[in-house]
């Protein structure tokens, strides 16, 4: 707008120069008006970027005709008006006037119909250049009503996920809940009773009593057991954790909750924490789990290590453990497993492997630095997943 005023001023040698828009027409448009002195400097009510002179005493038909235009009074102003030193041209768009460009001229300059082709040739640049202002408003608006529209899709995409994972482990709480307590848990009342019975048929002969004590011993084990086993089924049923979404988070809770007291569990995290898939983070806990229940029933570990490291390309699951367990005997047990089902024996790893193999990632095994077993799953952040991924042979 500031360009064509002043190529109206120079071109007239106009006193004042006028453009302004009717209010309601192209309501985003800025500026709404602006006034040029014969001096060239720009000033409007309104403010005007780059103004630095105050709004002077305007001349009474300069102000009067700002505010006719502004208040949309502008049915006497519809045609082109030229009179020795005024020229008045409407602006137009779309067959409607939505404001006007006006000059004044000092007495030595008279206009003529010549002038009038130039006023309207840049009345008409005026409005195209206000009609793209006001496009380029809408269009901006509309980017930050998406912007903010996507900002609340992803927060409710995040809420569903971290209620989808609450899910996942709960029913993986109620699941095992279950087992120890129709299977785990009677079959160590049984072996209470069936001690019970032995000590009783032991305790009718003479001689035996290191056998009683030892059997003595038994039973209190079983039943040290099944309060154990009490306590972790009652916990798995009443788990607190309706404030905890993050993976690291759950895998705190998945350690606490699933583990002997006899097996001491560290979780350590590295890298930046970010948000993964749920399938992703779904098989991460159950390989987590898997490899903590091995570590505890088979491993007969008394410490254990669970690290989970975020890096730009992939997030790699490792759980390290103090026991028994023979890293190439279980290498060994995992290339069987994946080609037969050795009767049911090693499935833990090989549903690991395949938990990994589905996002095109991979499982390896290798020895602990804490003395036992280590295993360590990897994931792509972005997987392109292949028909079969390998097998690592060694975790490092």
């Amino acid at each position: 707008m500031r360009a064509v005023a002043e190529a109206a001023r120079t071109h007239l040698g106009a006193e004042w120069v006028l453009l302004a828009l009717a209010d309601g027409a192209l309501p985003e448009a800025r500026p709404r008006h602006l006034i040029l002195d014969a001096d060239g400097h720009a000033y409007s009510f309104e403010g005007l970027s780059g103004t630095t002179h105050p709004v002077p005493h305007l001349p009474e038909a300069v102000l009067n005709r700002l505010n006719d235009v502004l208040r949309g009074h502008l049915a006497q102003f519809r045609v082109p008006v030229i009179e020795g030193h005024h020229s008045h041209v409407p602006l137009e768009l779309d067959s409607g006037v939505i404001g006007a460009f006006a000059a004044w001229t000092p007495p030595h300059r008279l206009l003529d119909g010549i002038d009038e082709t130039v006023m309207r040739i840049l009345a008409s640049q005026t409005a195209v250049a206000l009609q793209n202002c006001e496009l380029f408003q809408r269009s901006q608006t509309l980017l930050a009503q998406s912007e903010a529209h996507n900002a609340q899709l992803l927060a409710t995409q995040r809420e569903l996920g971290a209620a989808q994972r609450h899910q996942v482990l709960d029913s993986e709480r109620q699941r095992i809940a279950r087992e120890l307590h129709d299977s785990v848990a009677q079959t160590v009342l049984s072996a209470g009773m069936q001690i019970e019975v032995c000590r009783s048929e032991v305790e009718s002969h003479d001689g035996q009593a290191e056998l009683v004590e030892r059997l003595d011993t038994a039973k209190t084990l079983t039943r040290s057991a099944v309060e154990q086993l009490r306590s972790a089924i009652y916990a798995l049923n009443h788990s607190s954790d309706a404030d905890r979404s993050s993976l690291p988070e759950l895998l705190q809770q998945l350690a606490t909750v699933h583990m002997p007291k006899d097996l001491r569990v560290t979780l350590r995290v590295s890298g930046e924490v970010a948000e993964l898939t749920n399938a992703v983070e779904r098989s991460l806990l159950r390989i987590a789990g898997e490899a903590l229940f091995n570590t505890a029933m088979h491993g007969r570990a008394s410490r254990a290590i669970v690290r989970l490291s975020y890096r730009a390309a992939d997030v790699t699951l490792s759980v390290s453990d103090d026991g028994v367990g023979d890293p190439d005997k279980l290498r060994l047990m995992l290339r069987l497993a994946d080609t037969t089902d050795l009767d049911g024996h090693h499935r833990g790893l090989a549903n690991m492997l395949a938990r990994c193999r589905e996002f095109g990632g991979t499982l390896a095994v290798g020895p602990s630095r804490i003395g036992g077993v280590r295993v360590v799953a990897m994931i792509p952040r972005d997987p392109e997943v292949p028909a079969q991924a390998p097998i690592e042979g060694v975790a490092r």
